[in-house]
């Protein structure tokens, strides 16, 4: 789940199992004989929920990068042209050195 609200829900019977979430709520949900296994689903993110019965299993801490934090779109797409831009003189040298010595030999 990245960014999921769940609100006046019933959960009766059910098995969360594997579950990664970012931002993900319970809002005034009920959980009843439901077992959570390897999940990151932790005691703030049911906000007046109520469980009844309700097991926990191999608790784990999940990823949680967001990117209204430190990371934004602009870093991720200058990183990624910084990048771009290191490939850009081997791209050159090759295309000069194809034209003057000849494809086959660079192949060689």
């Amino acid at each position: 789940f990245k960014s999921v609200t769940f609100e006046d829900s019933l959960f009766k019977n059910c098995v969360f199992e594997d579950i990664t979430s970012l931002n993900t709520y319970f809002r005034n949900c009920t959980f009843v004989n439901t077992a959570f296994y390897n999940t990151d689903l932790e005691q703030y993110k049911f906000v007046d929920s109520e469980l009844i019965n309700c097991t926990f299993f191999h608790t784990r801490t999940g990823c949680q990068i967001s990117f209204d934090d430190d990371y934004s779109a602009y870093w991720i797409y200058f990183v990624n042209f910084l990048g771009t831009l290191a490939v850009l003189p081997g791209n050159i040298v090759s295309a000069l050195l194809m034209d003057r010595i000849g494809r086959l030999t660079m192949l060689g």
